[in-house]
């Protein structure tokens, strides 16, 4: 596999994987792509760079790993491709997102027009086997998406970072809270919804944020119909 970024990530990026670590990651991606069914596609996989650069994002959502069921990773966290069934955490996201802003809860899982918006949905592995969770851990992806976050920490222009649940929040470590904002909270997962996602008002406070820095808002509502990504 030889990995390419096509937007101003590019560059940020190039010296971390032109690192041992990220080439010798390549190298093992690209015999598991052959040998295993590995989700997401791989032109997929770093979708949440090429839709948000880094000049233009605005908010990052810190997701764990990809969805390992059939046709729904896409490379950005927490969201599904068109026609694939909503699942639970995300169902559970559109619920707030009706009891905090009243946005309609919509048909599809598509989160990409957030994406466009300048939201960075942004998973800290980015590929998973099917049906096994996790199963990409230590593989290298983690130090790749720490540096990703340190390079939105390093930016004069403030970020509002969405931390949901433990795996995410030990990402904070990298945050500098003075000059950017973090919204945490409980995972939005139906083990843990109920332990404080719900009611924590995540979309209207980030707004709240946003214009405070003077940016524009994020249009939290979803398309009926999403744009192909």
């Amino acid at each position: 596999m030889d990995f390419q970024l096509d937007n101003d990530w590019a560059e940020l990026l190039q010296g971390e994987m032109d690192e041992p670590y990220f080439k010798q990651m390549e190298a093992k991606l690209g015999e598991l792509y052959e040998t295993k069914t590995v989700y997401p596609k791989a032109e997929h996989i770093f979708n949440a760079l090429s839709l948000t650069p880094y000049e233009q994002t605005r908010v990052v959502i810190i997701g764990q790993d990809p969805y390992h069921g059939q046709g729904q990773a896409h490379g950005l966290s927490f969201s599904v491709q068109e026609g694939v069934a909503i699942p639970p955490s995300l169902r559970n996201i559109y619920k707030e997102l009706q009891q905090d802003i009243g946005c309609p809860i919509p048909q599809h899982g598509s989160l990409a027009s957030w994406a466009k918006q300048g939201v960075l949905l942004l998973n800290t592995v980015l590929t998973v086997e099917e049906g096994q969770p996790n199963s990409h851990q230590k593989l290298g992806w983690e130090r790749f998406t720490d540096r990703i976050i340190r390079k939105l920490n390093e930016r004069e222009e403030p970020v509002v970072f969405i931390l949901w649940g433990k795996h995410a929040q030990d990402k904070a470590a990298f945050i500098d809270t003075s000059k950017h904002r973090v919204i945490a909270s409980a995972h939005p997962s139906p083990l843990a919804a109920r332990k404080g996602f719900f009611g924590s008002r995540p979309f209207s406070r980030v707004n709240e944020h946003l214009r405070s820095f003077g940016y524009t808002e994020i249009d939290w509502s979803l398309p009926e119909h999403p744009e192909q990504d």
